[in-house]
């Protein structure tokens, strides 16, 4: 049993020859330095970086430094780990598949490294959408493109290191593409009616609309549908390719808002108290805050069936809803006000009978 032993170790240190077992510890040295390497550059120069950034008024180099920490951290190991594994391999096949892998590597990392910046809430996309002015509801559609765009390059360029033909993957992408449109056509509908909602831009988050059927104040707007929570409070759903195709109303672009009614003065109104009753209405629109001078109509325009009626229209400076309700309330009792002081009164509709006696009639 000992000579079997000693046999087996002798052919093993045979087969491990100094040089080999030297260029094993090298490799493992090389590897284990880079990889040290690579942890005190992320934890200590890293960190010293980010801390000079946060100092400075520029916001973009903390967030770069931030998408490119990890990336190159995983870069400095896998040099390391190229290094290391060239050392041990003697033949050139080897070494050219090793090359491969390491190409490979430094694409799929590089991709990683763009895939981090174009994300949502990454500093470029910030930046694109201040400098161009871009719907934040638009930025994270095209970041996904990016995205899809990013990793479909990264894939070809590994697979032509390969040498498999990318040709017919670009074409396969084409029809594959060209199915997926064909079978989702409502869904694509949806999503370029997203696209021109949000930028043509009829209405933004919190504009109160109205069209056929729905009206209300807009919740959400998304690339499929929009969110529309009526005054009753529930929240109806509209697909985007249907308000791409239907009259919008957007009360909240009104720059003002108007009031117009009849006011209904009592027949036995004399002439002058009609003229008295119009011009205190005209000077009380004209006095108020809340009403816009450039419009005031104030006119004794018809007789109705009941009522001598005087025709008001004029604006409100202000479009919200409980603003307004405010300005209108305030104006009713200022009318009352003025009709108590003409001693004007509101009739109520009314109807006059005159019954016939036949009998008296006939006699």
């Amino acid at each position: 049993m000992k000579s079997l032993s000693n046999n087996l170790i002798e052919q093993l240190l045979t087969f491990i020859s100094p040089l080999a077992l030297e260029k094993a510890l090298i490799a493992v040295s090389v590897f284990l330095l880079f990889w040290l390497l690579a942890k005190l550059f992320y934890r200590k120069v890293l960190s010293w970086l980010l801390h000079m950034s946060n100092k400075s008024k520029s916001k973009w180099d903390d967030r770069i430094f931030t998408a490119l920490g990890k990336p190159l951290q995983v870069l400095i190991i896998l040099i390391g780990l190229y290094l290391a594994l060239d050392i041990l391999l003697n033949s050139v096949s080897q070494e050219q598949l090793l090359l491969k892998i390491f190409r490979s590597s430094l694409v799929a990392i590089l991709g990683w490294v763009l895939y981090r910046l174009s994300a949502s809430t990454s500093i470029l996309s910030q930046e694109a959408q201040e400098r161009w002015n871009i719907d934040s509801i638009l930025i994270p559609l095209l970041s996904k493109a990016l995205h899809f765009l990013i990793i479909a390059l990264v894939i070809i360029i590994i697979a032509g290191e390969w040498g498999f033909d990318v040709n017919g993957f670009i074409a396969g992408l084409g029809l594959g593409g060209l199915a997926l449109a064909l079978a989702a056509k409502d869904m694509l509908a949806n999503l370029f009616g997203g696209i021109v909602i949000i930028l043509e831009k009829p209405f933004i988050i919190g504009d109160w609309i109205s069209i056929p059927g729905v009206e209300g104040t807009v919740e959400s707007i998304s690339f499929r549908s929009t969110g529309i929570r009526t005054f009753e409070q529930s929240l109806v759903t509209v697909p985007n390719s249907t308000l791409v195709t239907q009259a919008i109303t957007n009360y909240s672009r009104m720059g003002k808002r108007k009031i117009s009614f009849n006011l209904g003065l009592s027949y036995h109104t004399s002439k002058e108290q009609i003229e008295s009753v119009i011009n205190k209405l005209k000077q009380m629109l004209r006095d108020h805050p809340g009403v816009d001078p450039e419009t005031i109509l104030v006119n004794f325009e018809s007789f109705g069936e009941s009522s001598l009626n005087v025709f008001l229209y004029f604006f409100t400076k202000t479009t919200v809803w409980a603003e307004y309700l405010l300005i209108k309330e305030e104006l009713n009792l200022k009318i009352i006000e003025i009709l108590e002081e003409e001693g004007v009164e509101i009739p109520f509709p009314s109807r006059n009978l005159y019954l016939l006696n036949t009998e008296e009639t006939k006699s």
